[in-house]
């Protein structure tokens, strides 16, 4: 498959051994190494199965796309791009979900990035993989780019699962106030939409500009609206 089986197989072991060291063998390798052990175990296994990922991505030849790509799809991955953004930066603000938050998630105030998803750092991640799919349609890339939307979305699924056992009563009031798809709270009225910080405007918007500008001297080619004007 053009090395495209050799993606897939080290995606599937940086993802899969993001979930068992986060999920069940968390609680027994803490146990035998302390923290700060398996800190480290976790840390070297990250890198090591991130590393063969990017590995086998570039030994990957570049193949045919799986379908064509217009100036509409650039247009809809350009305007995912900046929704990526904003709600990427704006999870880095007052986000109870983010580890070592101490944001209480019981008192944690659903607006903006949050009235949109309680995970918005996560959604931001899996948008960017449907968008990098969307115009880069070839078999490694969709490969690698569906592995991030899985670990960001099943990683986000299994995260409400360690917390709510946590801390029951707050998130509990967390989540009653806000939704784990986008929008889907102030579809059903437990959300209001608003109240955007400046930081997710302002700063998204500057990540977005950056970053696909950023296209032009990495790949060789334009990305977002940088296409239509460079």
């Amino acid at each position: 498959m053009d090395g495209t089986f050799s993606v897939l197989a080290t995606s599937a072991l940086f993802v899969g051994s993001h979930f068992l060291l986060s999920h069940p063998f968390r609680a027994p390798l803490v146990a035998q190494l302390g923290e700060k052990g398996f800190q480290g175990v976790y840390t070297l296994v990250a890198f090591a199965t991130l590393g063969a990922t990017v590995w086998a991505y570039r030994a990957a030849p570049v193949t045919e796309p799986l379908w064509e790509v217009g100036d509409g799809l650039w247009a809809i991955a350009t305007v995912l791009m900046l929704v990526a953004s904003i709600l990427f930066m704006g999870s880095l603000i007052r986000n109870p979900t983010l580890s070592g938050s101490k944001t209480d998630p019981a008192h944690a105030e659903a607006r903006g990035v949050f009235a949109v998803t309680r995970h918005p750092m996560m959604w931001s991640f899996a948008i960017w993989g449907l968008s990098h799919i969307l115009v880069y349609p070839i078999p490694k890339n969709v490969v690698l780019c569906a592995a991030i939307i899985i670990l960001a979305l099943v990683g986000s699924a299994l995260q409400e699962r360690k917390r709510a056992a946590l801390d029951p009563a707050g998130w509990r009031s967390w989540s009653a106030r806000t939704s784990f798809w986008p929008l889907a709270a102030v579809a059903a009225g437990r959300a209001r939409l608003g109240g955007f910080g400046m930081h997710a405007l302002a700063g998204g918007t500057v990540v977005w500009l950056v970053a696909t500008w950023a296209h032009i001297p990495l790949a060789g080619w334009a990305a977002g609206i940088w296409r239509w004007i460079v």
